[in-house]
């Protein structure tokens, strides 16, 4: 493109400015080669020329369109002041700290907190291809995160900047990120430790400066190790160069590290006394900056954040109070005061606080630190001399010594970090996060700036070489010739500094020699590379530096303490002295074989990228720079093995002010880290890239008509750039995109705003031409108007005269009195007509509504008739109703007072069974009694056998007889003594047993009476069975009379039908003359015309009139005038005869429709009447057979009075039996007393005989009434038997009852359905009627009967293998929860609470496996989510609760469970379906998720209003290829899917309508939040699309009835988003009802929205950060939160309505596909 073609008249260019770097001014005339001066106009308006002859063009400033762009390369101009100026609108306009430079991220620090770093942020970016979001530090670690999940390759992600800048910051979030989106599921908290080594880092290695408040004052390398899954296992960090001289020196206005201000606000604390330590100014190393507070920062609550993060490190107390003790001790030392003893000699107080508390701290002799802290040995080869050290040397090596103590310390503690994060298992790869100083260059430059610059130079070589190999693989992949590209490389300063011979060498070469200075090191570099290296230079006014020309800018460097801080040298006997501490913790640092700091470095293995040089001495190492050289070298390798990902942080101001950008201080900055590198570099060969289809959406504008009908896209994209840019090495094509040169874009925009323009010239041409027509046109109209007018007048004022006036009125006169007689002769024959029209009219109206009387009449006897039959139905159907529930009732009034007989015969049996148990006792005591008699009895034969041998012995022996009888007559006494006792005890116990009989006596007779009482019962029973009997007699009265009245009113049906057919006849005849009637009208009307016609005599009228007269009239008109008013008048009449024709068709039409709605309503009633027949002769059939029933129940009644009769003989037995008992045993003590005082002893003997045998008899007696009892018992159990058949029919008789009822509701609906179904059911009624016996049909109560160990098989097929797919079309909603809550009615029905028990449990544990087994299966999720619901509801509608019962039927309140109370597994249940609910919304949202982004937001529901704007690297470096399809159409199929599949299942209404709503919430939320962190979408043309999808989703909702869910509702903030991008943006009004409309959006969320407005073409402008601050100011008042982002994973309150089934379980059936067929229907 030719320059004269760009710098033209309103284009914009950059010149350079003092204060602003660079300033925009526009061309005021076009320029053209050869001009010396440019004439520009500034902003300010003043007008410049600007020379450009010797000095080269000024840069071109890209088009408004392009300004805010999220990537720097995106810009078509590609230099300093573009970069600059973009970052500004982003960083101070728009408020966006992040923009893209291609791989770079560049981060602004705002010096603020942004809400832009919360979880959501997180999960916002989480899996999100780099291009698609706003620049941001997420979005670069999930790209890094990405690539290595994919590609198994490391990666580093490299932050750095200058002090101030947030790099300490951004590595902070980048770690926080992976530790967010890798979190392991173990309870290690691995990501919690790595996140917790920042604070104790930070802690010992921060400190504030004057540009940071919390600068890093080391270089951190962390690696983050993953495993296979990608989760994190464990970390390992490595430090550079920590700047120790900070611990005993600081500038003005800085601190010490921010650990000895934190442990000096801690020393009150009890743990912290035995340290002594005190506030922070009282100490040498805290107090030297002047100012040890920091403004906003707390440094006891940071004290107590680092103790947390110790602890959660695992690090115990004990060592982080060694820690405590050695920084205490660094205090302490720092305070020992030297005193100078002359001017060689130094000494310290052995009575010093500070060294006593220091050397008790470390446990360190008193008197050899004392000594050697101002003494130093000095060993030669022949002696060791001691020589003492003065004042300010004595210092130095105090502070050498606290530097050293540290600098271990420091060392330490990383490395117990490192072993706290060790982890045990493989690492699969890392991610490394850099975060390392950036180029620095002050007033005063030492060691520190060297090896931090040096370090800089390495970093910027491998970033070079790195985006110079993406570049290169980027044209490979789009098969473009890959060109050589001029870029900076700094290998020869890395050479200055690290060869052999270069800078560092010679550094360390010095250091070894005794006698080296810093003089004689600068000596040596000056005699080296002066006028002999170009990066090496000598300052002109000094002989103590040397200028370096690093790859930022030049350094001068200071030799000054060069080889002090490059040995960094300690007196060996003060550290042999630590060595010898007794505090192990300071002796181990001071050890000749330390610890490695990295103890598990061997598991990371690196591959270098390239070679790398190694150091070239091991006599180096030893040195600061020897270690750093081959720690960067270590670094370097790492890095080289990875992928890396830069983020530089800039620092826009010195002041620390919130979003104020200095230019000069960020243009320093952008220069010093590599962007404008980047920059250059992607401008030297094709920096602007369009994918075609951009292309052709960006530029069709600019397309012909022609090349807009090819097919081929890409085709049309080369043929429009051929066209349009004539030089082919402008642009190249490649396989995806098309490769611009710098400038081009700017060109096509340029090209594509003057067609846009040149389209807004014609159409203002044409709208106003035809303004200016129309107003033309009307103005043209007015003149012709009064023109005519004017003529008009002007002529009647010529043609006007007297002889004309008075001629005219004579004819006026004459035409006047002609048509009065024509008017007159014309009235009088329609009034003539008219009468007769009106009395033939009048005739036939009054027929008419005499007849219309007639029929009214007639039909009110009709529906006189009708109604009383009706009514008569409605009320036998009535009375029958009532017949039938009084029946049921009885029935179960007479079940129920069986029922209490039944219990009083139980109460009888146990009475019964009491009375058999006494008789047993009486038995046992009988039997006692009997053998009590044996024994008596053996005892009379001994005594008997003795009186015979004592009669024996006295024959035998003569003995006096006096002995004799002394000796017998004691005997006897003995003998009747014995027997007295034992008559005593029998008495005794008849005593007893009188009294047991009595007892039994009293039992049997209070059986007797309640027995008594049932029979009167019964009776009472029987008594109303016969009321009920003769109800139904009466019942059957009741109808055989309406039978007769039904067939009378069938024999009124002929009758009927007569009156149809005179009805018909009347028609008939009403038709004939309704036909004559017009025949006379047609006649009259022709009769009036003949007579008008010869009334009216032309000739006489032609004979009054003269030829002028009838030529005058002919002129006129009249007579023409005088016929077409006949034609009129004629033409009158008969459209009043047509219309009464017409009204008297409609009422015979009418009439005839009567009629045939009679006949109809008469056959109806025919049918009416034959149906009530049928139902009749059924009711009839069933009347019977209830009779037939009811006759069984004399013969219960009957047994019931047989049973009466048994109870009435038992109750006479038991009295004989009672009395004859009792009259025996009054009888047994008489005759006991008697015999003992008549007869001796043998008279008692023969009494206690007859005692026996009377017992014996009275056992008899007894036995007797134990089979009486029995006998009893067994006419109580057929008793017993006889109740339950009376039960049984009872029963039977109610279900048979509500059958006849159900049966009469279907066939009602049967007979009003089908006629052929009435026969058939007739038929049945036929064969019914012949056989007698109703069918009646088998009965099912819903339950399902199963055996225990079938519940494995239930759970395995209806629950584990059930699939829903197919199935589900043909079954009802949750038939297995049907089938499941009939299976517990079972176990309710047996009463069996084990069995119960056991399947609940089962049943939830099976549906929680198929979940579990599931739990990405949207349709198995619905599927048990809509059965558990309805099995709870199951659970609730049959739980017997009145709250659950109100809307049952009869049948389902008696299908209630009996007893057991299933509330506790109600709750189990309920739980269990909100955890499916929850997993049901989790499967939907990860399904539907992926569709939002694109459907939402990027797809163009509106083709053509949306366009797009360039994309920079980013789009195109996008590590995923944008592949995905999804359109709004997706979303709403995805919808539409969910809904069937849930309506499908049977969900619930309200629980579909939460699941909506919870859908749209989180479109709503994903859609916006997205919109938050993507500044291109934020546009006009995107809100309309935004706007439409929404009406989309409206639509759905509204075909689908869904609008009651509140779905709409949750979409409010987004469509309120929408309208913000939408409406005006720039008055006080705009504001105004920017506030009152945007009510669901918080004013962090609308202040975002406009801060990101990016217009998409030129015509629109920009939001002014005035209107902003208005906008802001009036939101302040509001009280929300200030939240950015909406939670997407926020989840409704879910609501499970109680909704009862209407199914009955009665009819439930089981599909054979259900394989349950040992189940079986109860």
């Amino acid at each position: 493109i030719l320059i004269a073609e760009i710098l033209v008249h309103y284009n914009r260019v950059w010149i350079p400015d003092n204060e602003e770097v660079w300033q925009s001014a526009e061309i005021t005339k076009n320029y053209r080669t050869g001009d010396h001066v440019l004439h520009l106009l500034l902003e300010d308006g003043t007008e410049l020329n600007y020379p450009v002859d010797p000095a080269p063009l000024p840069p071109l400033r890209n088009p408004d369109i392009l300004v805010g762009e999220n990537d720097l390369t995106a810009l078509s101009y590609l230099h300093e002041p573009a970069v600059l100026h973009n970052l500004k609108v982003r960083f101070v306009e728009s408020k966006l700290i992040y923009t893209y430079s291609g791989i770079i991220l560049v981060a602004m620090n705002p010096y603020k907190q942004l809400p832009i770093y919360g979880d959501a942020i997180i999960h916002a970016y989480s899996g999100q291809n780099m291009g698609d979001m706003d620049p941001h530090i997420f979005a670069v670690a999930e790209e890094a995160y990405k690539q290595m999940a994919r590609n198994n390759r490391n990666q580093s992600v490299i932050v750095s900047g200058e002090s101030g800048a947030g790099k300490t910051v951004s590595a902070r979030y980048a770690m926080r990120y992976f530790a967010t989106v890798s979190k392991s599921n173990s309870n290690a908290h691995v990501e919690d430790k790595v996140l917790a080594s920042n604070p104790i880092t930070e802690a010992v290695g921060n400190a504030k400066t004057t540009r940071n408040d919390n600068s890093s004052r080391f270089g951190k390398y962390t690696e983050i190790s993953f495993d296979q899954r990608h989760q994190i296992i464990g970390a390992n960090m490595r430090t550079y160069l920590l700047e120790k001289s900070r611990v005993v020196f600081q500038s003005e206005n800085e601190r010490n590290y921010h650990i000895f201000y934190q442990l000096c606000a801690s020393a009150l604390q009890p743990e912290f006394k035995h340290l002594k330590l005190g506030h922070a100014e009282e100490f040498n190393y805290t107090r030297m900056g002047g100012n040890t507070v920091i403004e906003g920062v707390d440094d006891r609550a940071d004290m107590m954040e680092t103790q947390k993060t110790l602890t959660l490190l695992g690090l115990k107390e004990d060592f982080q109070m060694d820690v405590f003790k050695i920084l205490a001790a660094i205090l302490h030392l720092g305070n020992v005061q030297m005193t100078a003893v002359g001017d060689e000699k130094s000494s310290v107080s052995l009575e010093d606080k500070h060294l006593n508390i220091f050397c008790e701290l470390l446990d360190l002799d008193n008197d050899k630190v004392a000594q050697w802290l101002c003494h130093r040995k000095i060993i030669t080869t022949s002696e060791t001399v001691i020589k003492p050290m003065t004042k300010l040397q004595a210092l130095n090596a105090r502070d050498a010594l606290a530097k050293k103590i540290y600098s271990h310390l420091f060392d330490f503690i990383v490395e117990r970090i490192n072993k706290a994060l060790h982890f045990s298992g493989k690492q699969h790869t890392f991610i490394g996060v850099l975060d390392i100083y950036g180029f620095e260059t002050f007033d005063v430059n030492s060691f520190e700036q060297f090896c931090i610059n040096y370090a800089n130079e390495k970093l910027q070589q491998q970033f070079n070489l790195h985006v110079f190999k993406l570049e290169q693989e980027e044209y490979m992949k789009e098969d473009i010739p890959w060109t050589l590209i001029d870029f900076y490389d700094n290998q020869p300063v890395i050479d200055l500094i690290e060869a052999k011979m270069g800078i560092l060498e010679l550094l360390d070469e010095e250091c070894l020699l005794p006698q080296g200075t810093d003089e004689n090191w600068l000596q040596k570099l000056y005699n080296n590379y002066i006028n002999k290296n170009p990066f090496f230079q000598k300052p002109k006014m000094s002989n103590t530096s040397f200028i370096i020309q690093h790859f930022a800018d030049e350094v001068e460097y200071k030799s000054e303490g060069f080889l002090e801080k490059n040995r960094d040298t300690v007196y060996e006997v003060l550290i042999e002295i630590l060595r010898n501490s007794k505090f192990h913790l300071c002796a181990n640092f001071f050890q000749d074989h330390p610890v490695p700091i990295s103890p598990f470095r061997s598991t990371i293995t690196v591959k270098s990228a390239k070679t790398v040089v190694k150091p070239p001495n091991k006599q180096f190492r030893t040195t600061v720079g020897s270690k750093f050289r081959s720690s960067l070298y270590l670094l370097m390798e790492t890095l080289n093995a990875t992928t890396p990902h830069y983020v530089r942080c800039i620092k826009p101001n010195d002041e620390k002010l919130p979003f104020e950008f200095n230019s000069k201080r960020v243009v320093q900055q952008l220069r010093a880290c590599g962007v404008l590198e980047t920059i250059r570099i992607s401008a030297q060969s094709y920096p602007s890239r369009w994918t075609y289809i951009e292309f052709f959406s960006r530029y069709s504008i600019l397309m012909t008509q022609h090349e807009l009908s090819l097919s081929d896209k890409k085709k049309i994209c080369k043929t429009v750039l051929q066209r349009l840019i004539q030089d082919p090495n402008q642009y190249q094509f490649g396989r995806t995109k098309i490769f611009f040169r710098a400038g081009q874009v700017a060109y096509l925009e340029k090209l594509r705003s003057d067609k846009l323009r040149q389209a807004c010239i014609v159409i203002q041409k044409n709208v106003r031409s035809w303004h200016q027509r129309k107003e033309f046109l009307r103005i043209k109209q007015a003149a012709v108007t009064i023109q005519q007018y004017f003529r008009g007048q002007r002529a009647v004022r010529q043609a006007i005269t007297a002889t004309a006036l008075k001629q005219a009125w004579a004819a006026i006169i004459i035409q006047k009195y002609c048509r009065g007689y024509i008017v007159r002769k014309l009235c009088q024959l329609i009034r003539v007509a008219a009468i007769t029209i009106q009395a033939y009219v009048r005739g036939f109206l009054a027929r008419k509504k005499f007849q219309k009387m007639l029929k009214e009449h007639k039909a009110v006897i009709l529906q006189k008739y009708a109604r009383a039959w009706l009514a008569r139905r409605r009320f036998q159907n009535i009375r029958r109703f009532v017949l039938n529930i009084q029946l049921s009732y009885r029935v179960q009034r007479l079940q129920k007072k069986l029922e209490d007989q039944n219990k009083e015969n139980h109460g009888l049996l146990e009475r019964l069974t009491h009375l058999a148990s006494t008789h047993g006792n009486d038995l046992d005591t009988i039997q006692k009694l009997e053998l009590e008699l044996e024994k008596l009895a053996t005892q009379k034969r001994t005594s008997e056998e003795k009186g015979k041998k004592y009669k024996e012995d006295t024959e035998q022996v003569n003995l006096p007889p006096s002995n004799i009888k002394n000796v017998s007559t004691d005997k006897m006494d003995d003998l009747t003594k014995q027997l007295f006792t034992d008559v005593q005890q029998e008495e005794r116990q008849r005593i007893i047993l009188e009294k047991k009989f009595q007892n039994e006596k009293q039992d049997y007779e209070k059986e007797i009476e309640s027995l008594k009482g049932e029979i009167k019962t019964l009776k009472e029973e029987k008594i109303k069975l016969q009321d009920q009997i003769q109800e139904e007699h009466i019942i059957q009265d009741d109808l055989k009379l309406e039978v007769g009245q039904l067939k009378k009113q069938a024999k009124m049906i002929p009758e009927l039908q007569k009156e149809i057919e005179l009805l018909q006849t009347q028609k008939m005849d009403v038709e004939k003359q309704v036909q004559s009637q017009k025949r006379e009208m047609r006649e009259k009307v022709s009769e009036v015309a003949k007579q008008f016609i010869e009334s009216y005599d032309v000739e006489a009228v032609r004979s009054r009139l003269s030829i002028e007269d009838l030529e005058h009239l002919n002129e006129d008109g009249e007579l023409w005038f005088a016929y077409e008013g006949l034609k009129k008048a004629t033409r009158v009449l008969e459209s009043q005869f047509q219309s009464q024709k017409e009204n008297y068709e409609k009422e015979i039409e009418a009439l005839n429709f009567k009629v045939e709605h009679l006949s109809q309503e008469i056959i109806h009633l025919q049918k009416l009447f034959r149906e009530e027949n049928d139902i009749n002769d059924s009711i009839r059939l069933e009347v019977s057979r209830l009779t037939s029933e009811n006759m069984m129940i004399p013969d219960f009644k009957q047994q019931i009075s047989e049973l009466q009769k048994q109870k009435m003989d038992l109750e006479q037995r038991l009295q004989e039996q009672a009395a004859k008992t009792k009259g025996k045993m009054e009888e047994m003590p008489n005759q006991v007393h008697h015999s003992l005082s008549e007869e001796g002893q043998r008279r008692t003997l023969e009494d206690q005989t007859e005692i026996h045998t009377k017992e014996e008899k009275q056992i008899v007696t007894i036995q007797e009434i134990q089979e009486v009892n029995n006998h009893l018992k067994e006419q109580h159990e057929i008793e017993n038997e006889v109740k339950s058949k009376i039960k049984q029919e009872a029963f039977h008789l109610t279900l048979e009852n509500m059958n006849l009822e159900e049966e009469l509701d279907m066939k009602d609906r049967v007979i009003k359905k089908l006629q052929d179904q009435i026969k058939n059911l007739t038929k049945t009624i036929e064969k019914a009627n012949e056989t007698h016996v109703p069918a009646v049909p088998k009965e099912y109560i819903g339950m399902m009967e199963y055996r225990k160990e079938d519940e494995a098989r239930i759970i395995k097929n209806l629950i584990l293998d059930l699939k829903p797919r197919g199935v589900v079309v043909n079954m009802i909603p949750g038939l297995p929860a049907y089938i499941l809550f009939m299976c517990v009615r079972y176990a309710d029905y047996l009463n069996d609470g084990d069995m119960l028990k056991s399947f609940m449990s089962i049943t939830t544990n099976g549906i929680k496996q198929v979940i579990k087994e599931h739990t990405e299966d949207f349709e198995i999720l619905s599927f048990w989510l809509s059965n558990t619901y309805h099995f709870l509801n199951c659970l609730k509608q049959y739980s017997g609760e009145e709250e659950f019962m109100k809307q049952n039927t009869p049948r389902q309140k008696m299908n209630c469970l009996k007893h057991f109370d299933l509330s506790e597994y109600r709750q189990i249940l309920s739980d269990l379906a909100i955890r499916i609910y929850h997993q049901f919304i989790l499967v939907m949202e990860n399904n539907i998720q992926p569709m939002i982004v694109p459907g939402m937001l990027e797809h163009e529901s509106l083709q053509g209003i949306s366009g797009m704007k360039p994309t920079g690297f980013r789009k195109r470096s996008s590590s995923i290829d944008d592949t995905d399809t999804y359109t709004m159409t997706s979303i709403l199929q995805q919808l539409s899917y969910f809904y069937s599949t849930m309506c499908q299942n049977g969900l619930d209404t309200e629980l579909l309508k939460q699941a909506v709503k919870q859908l749209f919430f989180l479109i709503g939320a994903v859609t916006l939040n997205s919109l938050f962190l993507r500044k291109d979408m934020c546009s006009c043309r995107k809100g309309m699309q935004i706007r439409c999808n929404i009406s989309y989703l409206e639509e759905w909702l509204k075909e689908k009835n869904l609008q009651s869910s509140s779905a709409k509702e949750t979409l409010e903030p987004l469509s309120q988003a929408a309208w913000l991008l939408q409406v005006k943006k720039i008055t006080d009004d705009d504001a105004k009802e920017i506030y009152e409309h945007c009510t669901s959006l918080s004013a962090v969320q609308i202040v975002k929205i406009l801060n990101s407005y990016t217009p998409i073409d030129d015509f629109e402008k920009r939001v002014s950060p005035s209107f902003v601050r208005k906008v802001q100011a009036m939101l302040n008042n509001r009280e929300d939160i200030p939240q950015l982002m909406l939670d997407t994973k926020y989840l409704f309150q879910v609501t499970f309505p109680y909704t009862p089934s209407p199914h009955a379980l009665e009819i439930i059936q089981i599909p054979s596909s259900f394989k349950l067929g040992f189940l079986t229907r109860v």
